[in-house]
């Protein structure tokens, strides 16, 4: 890794995005990784499903040991220009109809309103059979 660091764009990193030539975004360095895929005891897809974007949190979310980390540095290529990976965007969840808890209240209002009469009825009924029984 001595001299100049080539910079790369991730146009450019995204060219590389096939089993003979495969290249990832990691924390800000570009790595090839064409001759890991086969070792790669995820598979060959999980890598080139990374291809072309900042795969840094598909690797963090893993959980790569300190030896996986330390064998990367013989992949380096270079670095990317930060400035060509687009920004993240925060998920904004979609707005949806106030919830109306009178409307809620209104209806149990109603069910209650139907259910305690044929309560009481099936109650009367039941105590006179009974009584007629006993």
């Amino acid at each position: 890794m001595g001299g100049e660091r080539k910079l790369y764009t991730l146009v450019e990193v995204s060219e590389h995005n096939n089993p003979k030539d495969c290249w990832l975004v990691i924390a800000g360095k570009v790595y090839d990784v064409s001759k890991f895929l086969d070792d790669h005891p995820g598979g060959e897809d999980v890598l080139l499903s990374a291809t072309g974007k900042d795969a840094t949190d598909d690797f963090e979310d893993v959980g790569h040991s300190s030896s996986a980390r330390a064998m990367m540095e013989e992949f380096y290529v270079g670095d990317i220009d930060s400035s060509t990976i687009p920004a993240k965007v925060k998920y904004t969840p979609p707005k949806q109809p106030h919830y109306n808890q009178d409307k809620t209240a209104e209806f149990t209002i109603k069910l209650l309103q139907f259910l305690v009469p044929l309560l009481i009825l099936g109650l009367a009924v039941g105590i006179r059979f009974y009584a007629k029984s006993a």
